[in-house]
Protein backbone atom coordinates (compact mmCIF):
# COMPACT_ATOMS: atom_id res chain seq x y z
CA UNK A 1 0.00 0.00 0.00
CA UNK A 2 2.92 2.39 0.69
CA UNK A 3 4.06 1.79 -2.87
CA UNK A 4 0.61 2.61 -4.23
CA UNK A 5 0.35 5.84 -2.19
CA UNK A 6 3.84 6.77 -3.33
CA UNK A 7 2.80 6.33 -6.96
CA UNK A 8 -0.36 8.37 -6.50
CA UNK A 9 1.58 11.27 -4.92
CA UNK A 10 4.12 11.17 -7.71
CA UNK A 11 1.63 11.25 -10.58
CA UNK A 12 -1.41 13.15 -9.27
CA UNK A 13 0.55 16.33 -8.31
CA UNK A 14 -0.17 18.74 -11.21
CA UNK A 15 3.15 20.44 -10.70
CA UNK A 16 5.17 17.32 -10.65
CA UNK A 17 7.27 16.27 -13.63
CA UNK A 18 7.63 12.62 -14.62
CA UNK A 19 10.37 11.07 -12.59
CA UNK A 20 13.32 9.59 -14.47
CA UNK A 21 13.35 5.85 -15.02
CA UNK A 22 14.64 4.01 -11.98
CA UNK A 23 13.45 6.69 -9.53
CA UNK A 24 11.28 5.68 -6.55
CA UNK A 25 8.16 7.13 -8.19
CA UNK A 26 8.69 5.08 -11.33
CA UNK A 27 9.22 1.94 -9.27
CA UNK A 28 5.98 2.61 -7.42
CA UNK A 29 4.10 2.98 -10.70
CA UNK A 30 5.45 -0.28 -12.11
CA UNK A 31 4.39 -2.11 -8.98
CA UNK A 32 0.91 -0.62 -9.17
CA UNK A 33 0.47 -1.64 -12.82
CA UNK A 34 1.78 -5.13 -12.07
CA UNK A 35 -0.77 -5.50 -9.28
CA UNK A 36 -3.57 -4.42 -11.63
CA UNK A 37 -2.48 -6.93 -14.28
CA UNK A 38 -2.33 -9.72 -11.72
CA UNK A 39 -5.78 -8.79 -10.48
CA UNK A 40 -7.22 -8.88 -14.01
CA UNK A 41 -5.59 -12.25 -14.65
CA UNK A 42 -7.06 -13.67 -11.45
CA UNK A 43 -10.52 -12.41 -12.43
CA UNK A 44 -10.20 -14.01 -15.90
CA UNK A 45 -9.17 -17.36 -14.41
CA UNK A 46 -12.06 -17.17 -11.94
CA UNK A 47 -14.52 -16.39 -14.76
CA UNK A 48 -13.34 -19.30 -16.90
CA UNK A 49 -13.53 -21.59 -13.91
CA UNK A 50 -17.11 -20.52 -13.23
CA UNK A 51 -18.02 -21.10 -16.88
CA UNK A 52 -16.56 -24.61 -16.77
CA UNK A 53 -18.53 -25.41 -13.63
CA UNK A 54 -21.69 -24.00 -15.24
CA UNK A 55 -21.29 -26.14 -18.39
CA UNK A 56 -20.58 -29.23 -16.31
CA UNK A 57 -23.65 -28.53 -14.20
CA UNK A 58 -25.85 -28.32 -17.33
CA UNK A 59 -24.58 -31.59 -18.87
CA UNK A 60 -26.75 -34.59 -18.05
CA UNK A 61 -26.69 -38.36 -18.41
CA UNK A 62 -29.57 -39.51 -20.59
CA UNK A 63 -30.81 -43.08 -20.45
CA UNK A 64 -31.80 -44.17 -23.96
CA UNK A 65 -33.67 -47.37 -24.81
CA UNK A 66 -33.42 -48.26 -28.51
CA UNK A 67 -34.57 -51.21 -30.59
CA UNK A 68 -32.74 -52.98 -33.39
CA UNK A 69 -33.77 -51.23 -36.59
CA UNK A 70 -32.45 -47.80 -35.66
CA UNK A 71 -29.55 -49.00 -33.53
CA UNK A 72 -26.86 -48.84 -36.23
CA UNK A 73 -27.74 -45.22 -37.01
CA UNK A 74 -27.98 -44.36 -33.32
CA UNK A 75 -24.52 -45.81 -32.63
CA UNK A 76 -23.09 -43.37 -35.17
CA UNK A 77 -25.20 -40.33 -34.31
CA UNK A 78 -25.23 -40.73 -30.54
CA UNK A 79 -21.52 -40.01 -29.99
CA UNK A 80 -21.74 -37.00 -32.31
CA UNK A 81 -24.57 -35.56 -30.24
CA UNK A 82 -22.79 -36.30 -26.97
CA UNK A 83 -19.68 -34.48 -28.16
CA UNK A 84 -21.59 -31.39 -29.26
CA UNK A 85 -23.94 -31.22 -26.26
CA UNK A 86 -21.74 -32.40 -23.42
CA UNK A 87 -24.42 -34.87 -22.35
CA UNK A 88 -23.59 -38.55 -21.89
CA UNK A 89 -25.80 -41.33 -23.25
CA UNK A 90 -26.44 -44.50 -21.28
CA UNK A 91 -27.85 -46.85 -23.91
CA UNK A 92 -29.94 -49.98 -23.38
CA UNK A 93 -30.82 -52.26 -26.31
CA UNK A 94 -34.05 -54.19 -26.58
CA UNK A 95 -36.77 -55.16 -29.08
CA UNK A 96 -39.82 -52.97 -29.62
CA UNK A 97 -42.22 -55.73 -28.65
CA UNK A 98 -42.44 -59.38 -27.68
CA UNK A 99 -42.25 -61.48 -24.54
CA UNK A 100 -38.51 -61.14 -23.95
CA UNK A 101 -37.71 -59.35 -20.68
CA UNK A 102 -35.35 -57.08 -22.64
CA UNK A 103 -38.23 -55.68 -24.75
CA UNK A 104 -38.67 -51.96 -24.20
CA UNK A 105 -42.37 -52.16 -23.17
CA UNK A 106 -41.51 -54.86 -20.62
CA UNK A 107 -38.65 -52.80 -19.22
CA UNK A 108 -40.94 -49.81 -18.72
CA UNK A 109 -43.62 -52.04 -17.21
CA UNK A 110 -41.08 -53.15 -14.58
CA UNK A 111 -40.48 -49.52 -13.70
CA UNK A 112 -37.10 -49.12 -15.42
CA UNK A 113 -36.22 -45.49 -16.05
CA UNK A 114 -35.66 -43.97 -19.51
CA UNK A 115 -35.33 -40.45 -20.87
CA UNK A 116 -35.76 -41.53 -24.51
CA UNK A 117 -37.26 -44.58 -26.20
CA UNK A 118 -36.55 -45.35 -29.88
CA UNK A 119 -38.69 -48.10 -31.36
CA UNK A 120 -41.17 -49.25 -33.98
CA UNK A 121 -43.75 -46.51 -34.48
CA UNK A 122 -46.89 -48.51 -33.69
CA UNK A 123 -45.28 -50.01 -30.59
CA UNK A 124 -44.47 -46.48 -29.44
CA UNK A 125 -48.10 -45.53 -30.10
CA UNK A 126 -49.18 -48.33 -27.75
CA UNK A 127 -47.00 -46.85 -24.99
CA UNK A 128 -48.53 -43.44 -25.65
CA UNK A 129 -52.03 -44.92 -25.32
CA UNK A 130 -50.97 -46.53 -22.04
CA UNK A 131 -49.91 -43.13 -20.74
CA UNK A 132 -46.23 -44.09 -20.48
CA UNK A 133 -44.87 -41.78 -23.19
CA UNK A 134 -45.68 -38.10 -23.75
CA UNK A 135 -47.69 -37.89 -27.01
CA UNK A 136 -46.35 -34.41 -27.74
CA UNK A 137 -42.79 -35.75 -27.77
CA UNK A 138 -43.28 -38.24 -30.64
CA UNK A 139 -40.73 -37.79 -33.44
CA UNK A 140 -40.55 -39.89 -36.62
CA UNK A 141 -37.01 -40.96 -37.43
CA UNK A 142 -36.70 -43.36 -40.39
CA UNK A 143 -38.30 -46.06 -42.52
CA UNK A 144 -36.91 -49.58 -42.49
CA UNK A 145 -37.40 -52.35 -45.05
CA UNK A 146 -36.92 -56.11 -44.80
CA UNK A 147 -34.00 -57.86 -46.49
CA UNK A 148 -32.48 -61.32 -46.70
CA UNK A 149 -29.02 -62.77 -45.99
CA UNK A 150 -27.23 -66.07 -46.61
CA UNK A 151 -24.07 -67.42 -45.06
CA UNK A 152 -20.92 -65.81 -46.42
CA UNK A 153 -19.64 -67.85 -49.38
CA UNK A 154 -23.04 -69.33 -50.22
CA UNK A 155 -24.67 -68.61 -53.57
CA UNK A 156 -26.99 -65.60 -53.62
CA UNK A 157 -30.49 -66.73 -54.61
CA UNK A 158 -32.77 -64.54 -56.70
CA UNK A 159 -35.54 -62.79 -54.76
CA UNK A 160 -36.24 -59.83 -57.05
CA UNK A 161 -39.80 -60.90 -57.86
CA UNK A 162 -42.57 -62.52 -55.85
CA UNK A 163 -42.16 -65.82 -57.72
CA UNK A 164 -38.38 -65.82 -57.19
CA UNK A 165 -38.79 -65.14 -53.48
CA UNK A 166 -41.40 -67.89 -53.21
CA UNK A 167 -39.15 -70.37 -55.01
CA UNK A 168 -36.17 -69.48 -52.80
CA UNK A 169 -38.21 -69.99 -49.63
CA UNK A 170 -39.57 -73.33 -50.79
CA UNK A 171 -36.07 -74.59 -51.66
CA UNK A 172 -34.47 -73.37 -48.42
CA UNK A 173 -33.92 -76.06 -45.79
CA UNK A 174 -34.41 -73.58 -42.94
CA UNK A 175 -35.60 -69.98 -42.61
CA UNK A 176 -34.93 -67.59 -39.73
CA UNK A 177 -36.64 -64.29 -38.95
CA UNK A 178 -36.70 -61.92 -36.00
CA UNK A 179 -39.07 -61.71 -33.05
CA UNK A 180 -39.72 -58.03 -33.73
CA UNK A 181 -41.82 -56.21 -36.33
CA UNK A 182 -40.24 -57.73 -39.45
CA UNK A 183 -40.51 -61.30 -38.16
CA UNK A 184 -44.12 -60.88 -37.10
CA UNK A 185 -44.93 -59.66 -40.61
CA UNK A 186 -43.08 -62.54 -42.29
CA UNK A 187 -44.71 -65.23 -40.16
CA UNK A 188 -48.23 -63.80 -40.07
CA UNK A 189 -48.55 -62.12 -43.48
CA UNK A 190 -45.74 -62.70 -46.01
CA UNK A 191 -46.00 -66.49 -46.11
CA UNK A 192 -49.77 -66.14 -46.58
CA UNK A 193 -49.36 -63.64 -49.41
CA UNK A 194 -47.00 -66.04 -51.19
CA UNK A 195 -49.31 -69.00 -50.56
CA UNK A 196 -46.65 -71.05 -48.75
CA UNK A 197 -47.75 -70.78 -45.14
CA UNK A 198 -48.13 -74.55 -44.62
CA UNK A 199 -44.83 -75.38 -46.34
CA UNK A 200 -42.88 -72.87 -44.21
CA UNK A 201 -44.44 -73.74 -40.86
CA UNK A 202 -42.09 -76.67 -40.07
CA UNK A 203 -38.87 -74.98 -41.21
CA UNK A 204 -39.44 -71.33 -40.27
CA UNK A 205 -38.15 -70.13 -36.90
CA UNK A 206 -38.56 -66.85 -35.02
CA UNK A 207 -35.23 -65.95 -33.42
CA UNK A 208 -35.46 -64.23 -30.04
CA UNK A 209 -33.11 -61.63 -28.56
CA UNK A 210 -30.16 -62.06 -30.95
CA UNK A 211 -29.60 -60.83 -34.55
CA UNK A 212 -30.97 -63.19 -37.20
CA UNK A 213 -27.80 -62.79 -39.28
CA UNK A 214 -25.72 -64.22 -36.43
CA UNK A 215 -27.44 -67.62 -36.60
CA UNK A 216 -27.17 -67.64 -40.40
CA UNK A 217 -23.45 -66.84 -40.11
CA UNK A 218 -23.00 -69.90 -37.87
CA UNK A 219 -24.79 -72.10 -40.41
CA UNK A 220 -27.76 -72.83 -38.15
CA UNK A 221 -30.17 -71.50 -40.78
CA UNK A 222 -29.86 -71.30 -44.55
CA UNK A 223 -31.53 -67.92 -45.06
CA UNK A 224 -32.48 -65.12 -42.70
CA UNK A 225 -34.85 -62.16 -42.83
CA UNK A 226 -34.78 -58.98 -40.77
CA UNK A 227 -34.68 -55.21 -41.13
CA UNK A 228 -31.86 -54.32 -43.54
CA UNK A 229 -30.27 -52.03 -40.94
CA UNK A 230 -30.07 -54.98 -38.54
CA UNK A 231 -28.56 -57.35 -41.12
CA UNK A 232 -25.78 -55.18 -42.54
CA UNK A 233 -23.58 -54.83 -39.42
CA UNK A 234 -23.28 -58.59 -38.79
CA UNK A 235 -20.14 -60.34 -40.13
CA UNK A 236 -20.16 -63.77 -41.71
CA UNK A 237 -23.17 -63.24 -43.98
CA UNK A 238 -23.86 -61.91 -47.47
CA UNK A 239 -26.69 -59.46 -47.96
CA UNK A 240 -28.84 -60.66 -50.86
CA UNK A 241 -31.41 -57.90 -51.36
CA UNK A 242 -34.56 -56.34 -50.02
CA UNK A 243 -37.70 -58.36 -50.61
CA UNK A 244 -39.91 -57.15 -53.52
CA UNK A 245 -41.68 -53.87 -52.88
CA UNK A 246 -45.19 -55.23 -53.53
CA UNK A 247 -44.80 -57.68 -50.63
CA UNK A 248 -42.55 -55.42 -48.59
CA UNK A 249 -43.41 -54.20 -45.11
CA UNK A 250 -42.10 -50.73 -44.32
CA UNK A 251 -41.54 -50.15 -40.63
CA UNK A 252 -41.54 -46.57 -39.40
CA UNK A 253 -39.16 -45.96 -36.50
CA UNK A 254 -40.08 -43.23 -34.08
CA UNK A 255 -38.99 -41.95 -30.70
CA UNK A 256 -40.56 -40.35 -27.67
CA UNK A 257 -39.96 -39.18 -24.12
CA UNK A 258 -41.45 -41.20 -21.24
CA UNK A 259 -43.69 -39.21 -18.91
CA UNK A 260 -41.34 -39.93 -15.99
CA UNK A 261 -38.16 -38.84 -17.83
CA UNK A 262 -35.69 -37.09 -15.55
CA UNK A 263 -34.22 -34.90 -18.29
CA UNK A 264 -37.01 -34.09 -20.80
CA UNK A 265 -35.37 -30.91 -22.10
CA UNK A 266 -32.12 -32.68 -23.00
CA UNK A 267 -34.10 -35.65 -24.33
CA UNK A 268 -35.95 -33.38 -26.76
CA UNK A 269 -32.66 -31.91 -27.94
CA UNK A 270 -31.39 -35.43 -28.70
CA UNK A 271 -34.54 -36.34 -30.65
CA UNK A 272 -34.36 -33.10 -32.64
CA UNK A 273 -30.78 -33.97 -33.58
CA UNK A 274 -31.61 -37.55 -34.64
CA UNK A 275 -34.39 -36.27 -36.92
CA UNK A 276 -32.46 -33.30 -38.29
CA UNK A 277 -31.48 -32.90 -41.97
CA UNK A 278 -27.78 -33.12 -41.12
CA UNK A 279 -28.29 -36.60 -39.66
CA UNK A 280 -29.91 -38.09 -42.78
CA UNK A 281 -26.76 -39.10 -44.67
CA UNK A 282 -25.72 -41.17 -41.66
CA UNK A 283 -29.21 -42.65 -41.31
CA UNK A 284 -29.24 -43.74 -44.96
CA UNK A 285 -25.74 -45.24 -44.75
CA UNK A 286 -27.06 -47.86 -42.32
CA UNK A 287 -29.73 -49.18 -44.69
CA UNK A 288 -32.61 -47.00 -43.50
CA UNK A 289 -34.68 -44.59 -45.59
CA UNK A 290 -35.28 -41.01 -44.53
CA UNK A 291 -38.82 -40.02 -43.58
CA UNK A 292 -40.39 -37.58 -46.08
CA UNK A 293 -40.86 -34.23 -44.32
Amino acid sequence: MDDVRCSLRAWRDPGALPAPFGSPATGCLIKEKTMKLLHKHQLAVLFLGCMAVSVAAQAEELKVMTSGGFTAAYKLLGPQYATSSGDTLDTILGPSMGKAPEAIPNRLARGEHADVVIMVGYALDDLIKQGKVDPASRVELADSRIGMVVKEGAAKPAIGTDSELKDTLLKAKSVAYSDSASGVYIEKELFKKLGIEKELAPKGKMIERIPVASVVAKGDYEVGFQQVAELLPIPGVTFVAKIPEDVQSVTRYAAGIPVNAEHPKQAKALLDYLASPKAQATVQSTGLDSVPR
